[in-house]
């Protein structure tokens, strides 16, 4: 486990404020433009960075985490009903070499049948408040990647398939709780990673421990204020921009004697296949991916022989990697 030192690494900030105030923004305007510019290089340079967006308001963000508590002090035999025939969807937790983390996930979770759906199985007599809360937030989150997914199509100049990437995406936002450590137990709340999907924005209450590793191996920590978001490019984003995003490994530490880390992650993935666009191959970035369906990319590395590949998309769907799509 790489060490976590005083570190010269910070994360762009990028504050989207005006641009969400502006229902249909103008993509010929100079200050939309230079924020595609910034988003595109935040992702290139860190594969990801802080979002401050305004949308989500003081009262919603102190409800939502008001039902995550809610919800992770449901009983463990309810809480592990949340099952999906999806790959990596459902409920984790209970596990060994992480006893600080348990997560459940909500499928198709910017609409509300898929969170009437998670809702009825942890609550069977009903939770009105807790649907409406979450729905509120996560439609609102989907519209946020969606103006980041826009912004980095525009910057690449392959706005043309924007339309269809839109149409084929679907959510899956993920509750999330890291335990305060005891004093005899490791403090990893989970271990280092990259996500799969194409863009992640995760939030959390006022309990850090979220840390990324830079390009140049080197750990550092991010800090966040109430307003502030991550937003992350998956291993789909970095596939289909052939490499030149970056999907960061990160992983969360959880400091001694602290309260207990809430946080709320939404992906975003796509049904069907993704391909790198014939705009971004060129002679000096020829096609590191072949085009590859979403899903069967989870259960590829769903395969616990498979999770602790280096890069999995590269493994699965390489252009220069024999492996076989299995």
């Amino acid at each position: 486990m790489g060490s976590l030192t005083t570190s010269h690494h910070k994360l762009p900030i990028i504050d989207f404020t005006d641009q969400l105030k502006n229902t249909t923004p103008n993509s010929t305007e100079s200050s939309w433009i230079m924020k595609c510019k910034n988003v595109t290089s935040a992702l290139e340079d860190y594969g990801c960075f802080v979002g401050v967006f305004d949308t989500v308001s003081t009262e919603l963000d102190t409800a939502v985490f008001d039902a995550l508590k809610d919800l992770f002090d449901l009983p463990t035999e309810t809480k592990v009903q949340n099952k999906s025939t999806k790959p990596l969807y459902g409920y984790v937790g209970q596990i060994p070499f992480i006893p600080l983390y348990e997560s459940l996930g909500i499928d198709f979770s910017n609409t509300p049948q898929g969170i009437q759906s998670f809702t009825d199985v942890m609550w069977p007599e009903g939770n009105e408040d807790f649907s409406k809360t979450l729905l509120s937030y996560t439609k609102l989150v989907a519209e946020m990647e969606q103006m980041v997914v826009r912004m980095i199509f525009e910057s690449y100049g392959v706005e043309k398939y924007h339309d269809s990437h839109l149409k084929s995406a679907t959510y899956l936002c993920r509750a999330m709780k890291y335990k305060t450590p005891e004093k005899n137990q490791s403090n990893m709340g989970f271990v280092s990673h990259t996500d799969k999907d194409f863009v992640t924005i995760l939030h959390q209450n006022q309990v850090n421990g979220l840390e990324i590793k830079a390009k140049d191996g080197e750990w550092f920590s991010v800090e966040l204020s109430p307003s502030s978001f991550i937003v992350m490019a998956g291993e789909a984003a970095m596939a289909w921009s052939n490499n030149r995003m970056y999907s960061p490994y990160h992983r969360v530490t959880m400091n001694y004697g602290k309260e207990a880390r809430y946080s709320i992650a939404q992906f975003s993935f796509m049904e069907g296949m993704i391909e790198t666009p014939e705009e971004l191959v060129d002679e000096a970035h020829p096609l590191q991916y072949e085009a590859f369906d979403h899903l069967k990319f989870l259960a590829f590395y769903d395969k616990e022989e498979n999770r602790k590949l280096e890069c999995a998309i590269k493994a699965y769907c390489g252009v220069c990697d024999n492996n076989k799509k299995l």
